[in-house]
């Protein structure tokens, strides 16, 4: 067996012979201590807390560890909703009070924007927050074979292991996508092709369930049989991936036609590819979009470019303000997918959607914009550095961005401050609750 192939087995723990004191929060949900005077991220432990704790990972510069037990807990303790919680990966903050990972999580913000972007924001926004539990509309499921546990697991991977966690169902997950993890586990196991299955994507709109399974075996006749009886029963609709992401065709008898969401304040309705990347917690992108247009603040007839625009999420927004909205983004198909939103909307003569590489060919990208009176950034978590390093002396006015990753906020706030910018609001968007992935939002305006 190729050694790149071969899973990873949890760790095995050490005891640590003497209690420890927790320090603090770090970025990845972890608990900051030391140890003789190294640093050591002890997981499942707060700040203030004192814990015992084992050790699992060494490393020259800092040691990994995981809470054994709470000697004196924190009063943001909780105990966690999920049975799984100990040794699933999906979620590393249940255990703490969901107020406090919000509060956190802006203090985390805030420290980055100013130790890496040397910037700080001139007024905090109120955290963008929805419901804690069963928000998670969209995932990527893994799928494994393992005969010791009595079959098929579908799930998250356990904690720092390539293992899949034995779960039947998950408090994050929208209720009727935990409900479906035993049946999946139970057809996957009784199709000729279970060995063949590594993932699920799964997808809950208001209206439907879709699931997209990857196969690396053709499937039997019996098989589709399954699969189609499956649909009927438990109300959702098949995709089948036999390849790479084009290969994506759904399973007859269900139909081709694209799920979609909403976004309630602009009476739109967005659709969207099974594959597509939209964001997973629907309820809070029901908030964030609104937020965002209302902190740009388009006028009619104002030029504004949607930069990272995917399915039009942002843009479509944009143009019910009479603003007139140039898309730009870098799949092909997501291009596709937007103009059909556009003039489904009736929203085609204020929104125009193009191609383009808004990394390597930033330059050119920028010549493509032209003059604009605004921008909305929502890049991935790379961040756009090509872009806001570039932003030419006849740039936007305003700047909303909108991010996945405050490091990569915080050294392109660096950027726009530079050239020009400072930084009017900022805040958190609390789009994955229980875990250590922190989104923002923050308006630049030009000085």
């Amino acid at each position: 067996m190729n050694r790149s192939n071969r899973r990873v087995r949890p760790p095995v723990a050490q005891p640590l012979p003497e209690p420890m004191l927790i320090e603090r929060m770090a970025d990845g949900g972890q608990g900051v201590a030391h140890i003789d005077g190294k640093l050591c991220f002890v997981e499942g432990a707060l700040a203030g807390e004192t814990v015992r704790a084992a050790l699992v990972h060494r490393h020259s510069n800092y040691d990994e560890a995981t809470v054994t037990e709470v000697l004196e807990a924190s009063p943001q303790r909780v105990t966690p909703a999920c049975a799984a919680y100990a040794r699933c990966g999906g979620c590393m903050l249940q255990h703490q009070d969901h107020a406090a990972q919000v509060q956190d999580k802006q203090a985390q913000l805030a420290e980055k924007l100013t130790r890496i972007g040397g910037v700080q924001s001139a007024r905090w926004l109120d955290p963008i927050v929805g419901p804690a539990w069963h928000y998670r509309r969209r995932a990527r499921l893994g799928v494994r074979r393992v005969s010791r546990r009595g079959g098929v697991l579908v799930g998250f991977r356990e904690r720092r292991s390539s293992f899949l966690t034995d779960m039947h169902d998950c408090p994050v997950l929208h209720a009727r996508l935990s409900a479906l993890i035993d049946p999946l586990r139970t057809l996957i196991g009784d199709l000729s092709v279970a060995e063949q299955v590594p993932q699920l994507e799964v997808t809950a709109t208001d209206d439907e369930v879709l699931l997209v399974m990857r196969h690396l075996a053709p499937l039997s006749d019996a098989d589709r049989t399954a699969l189609a009886a499956f649909a009927a029963v438990q109300g959702v609709r098949w995709f089948l991936q036999p390849a790479g992401p084009d290969t994506v065709h759904p399973l007859p008898p269900g139909g081709d036609r694209l799920p979609t969401y909403r976004l309630d304040a602009f009476g739109l309705e967005l659709e969207f590819g099974p594959l597509d990347f939209t964001q997973v917690n629907f309820a809070i992108n029901q908030r964030l979009v609104p937020a965002a247009v209302d902190l740009l603040a388009p006028q009619a007839g104002e030029r504004v470019a949607d930069l990272f625009c995917g399915v039009g999420n942002f843009s479509l927004a944009l143009a019910t303000r009479g603003a007139r909205v140039l898309g730009l983004e870098g799949e092909a198909a997501l291009v596709a997918r937007a103009r059909a939103n556009a003039k489904r909307a009736g929203l085609a003569e204020n929104c125009s959607f193009e191609q383009a590489n808004l990394y390597d060919d930033a330059p050119a990208a920028l010549t493509r914009i032209g003059r604009c009176d605004a921008w909305l950034l929502d890049p991935p978590r790379s961040g756009a550095q090509a872009l806001c390093g570039a932003v030419p002396k006849s740039g936007p006015a305003r700047i909303v961005y909108v991010s996945c990753n405050p490091a990569t906020l915080a050294r392109d706030a660096g950027l726009l401050v530079g050239h020009g910018y400072r930084l009017a609001r900022a805040g958190i968007v609390d789009m994955f609750p229980h875990t250590a992935h922190v989104e923002s939002i923050a308006l630049f305006q030009r000085t």
